[in-house]
């Protein structure tokens, strides 16, 4: 088996916790799909969330930019298991004490 083709990384230390999803993806464009959209759910944007926000476009305008349509793409269309990268990421924060369950509950 052939390793996976490199990545573009993340901004910063989003990059550090991406990877920890690369194993989860089958393509290339799939990983950099999920730096993308955890880049856009994290950067302040003015429209809370939306799709074109999310790709860095504008409204109506640019709905049909390449960079939307690849996100759109990711999230409806292509192959990727959401129960495994939700486990996944329960895991990652399990492994953080402030985040962890413990007997009085949870975060």
């Amino acid at each position: 088996m052939t390793a996976p083709r490199p990545c573009p990384p993340a901004p910063g230390p989003l990059e550090d916790y991406a990877k920890r999803f690369d194993e989860l993806f089958h393509t290339l464009a799939q990983r950099r799909s999920f730096r993308a959209y955890l880049t856009g759910l994290l950067l302040p944007h003015d429209r809370n969330k939306t799709l074109t926000a999310l790709a860095g476009a504008e409204p109506v305008v640019q709905a049909q930019a390449a960079a939307v349509q690849r996100l759109q793409f990711f999230l409806s269309e292509a192959d990727w298991d959401a129960q495994a990268i939700n486990a996944q990421r329960l895991a990652l924060m399990a492994e953080q004490p402030m985040l962890a369950s413990h007997a009085r509950g949870v975060l």
